[in-house]
């Protein structure tokens, strides 16, 4: 970490052009868990055109974080905290053109926080997404920087029930089948990688998490329609484990905009959560 100049990757913005077909969104719904009853999001004959789960931009903004991750140790990065923007449904296969950068590093004392922002157009013009993802750089921090501002506290009232509680039982080879989309992480499969880490087993992929509980959102305050979804921050508190029952729930505290919390048999593994939507 100190290594690197943050001051100056924090001024650099970074273009990417993502080509994707139809396959590749219906083989990242499976990575997902999409069933059998979501076919306007596996089929790409469906009767009202094949739809793209929104957290698919964090597919198509992936190549900022690789890039960085791989100037300054990439097996050293921990996903703390993820968000996705949508301004209008992904088109089910094209060319989107993502550009991002550093927004923030945080010196957390024994580790470093970084903030990427990105931003997905088409490539006619159309802003599609923005992308917020905030990495831990274990080891690296201790370089006199900025603590930066007090995370905000997001929690469920006390006693309420849910407005809406929806359960997915993570496969045995979920994460087998995720990260096929890109994340090829040994973490993820190999369990002697997997216990080095300091895991008993692999763990699911925490965007495979976030993007089961963007299904959730969907499914349980959208009808299923993507163009009411508005935008999803998650904060990643526990790992999950292929086989694990993941449950998301949501709350509203204003219109159109609810506290969400995921949570699996063992612990809350998405705090500080909240999800926007159109009515």
């Amino acid at each position: 970490m100190k290594e690197f100049d943050w001051n100056q990757a924090s001024r650099e913005t970074r273009r990417h052009v993502f080509h994707y077909t139809w396959k590749d969104v219906v083989l990242y719904a499976l990575g997902i868990g999409a069933r059998i009853d979501e076919l306007p999001f596996i089929y790409e004959n469906a009767a009202d055109g094949l739809q793209v789960f929104p957290s698919f931009a964090a597919i198509a903004a992936g190549g900022l974080i690789r890039d960085f991750a791989e100037k300054v140790e990439g097996n050293r990065f921990l996903h703390g905290e993820q968000m996705v923007r949508l301004h209008h449904p992904i088109p089910p296969q094209g060319t989107i053109i993502t550009t991002g950068r550093v927004a923030d590093v945080f010196d957390k004392g024994k580790a470093a926080v970084i903030r990427f922002e990105s931003e997905g157009h088409t490539e006619e013009g159309t802003h599609l997404f923005d992308v917020e993802h905030i990495a831990f750089h274990v080891g690296g921090g201790g370089f006199g920087g900025n603590p930066g501002p007090k995370a905000d506290s997001l929690i469920p009232p006390e006693g309420i029930k849910p407005d809406f509680s929806i359960s997915y039982n993570i496969p045995e080879n979920q994460a087998a089948l995720y990260r096929l989309s890109g994340d090829l992480n040994f973490l993820h499969l190999d369990p002697e990688y997997a216990k080095q880490g300091g895991f008993p087993k692999p763990i699911l992929h925490g965007l495979c998490t976030y993007g089961h509980a963007t299904r959730a959102i969907l499914q349980g305050l959208c009808g299923g329609e993507v163009k009411r979804f508005r935008a999803f921050k998650a904060r990643f508190s526990e790992v999950v484990f292929p086989g694990d029952t993941l449950t998301t729930e949501g709350w509203q505290i204003q219109q159109g905009r609810y506290i969400i919390r995921v949570r699996t048999e063992r612990a809350v593994v998405i705090n500080n959560a909240y999800a926007m939507v159109a009515p």
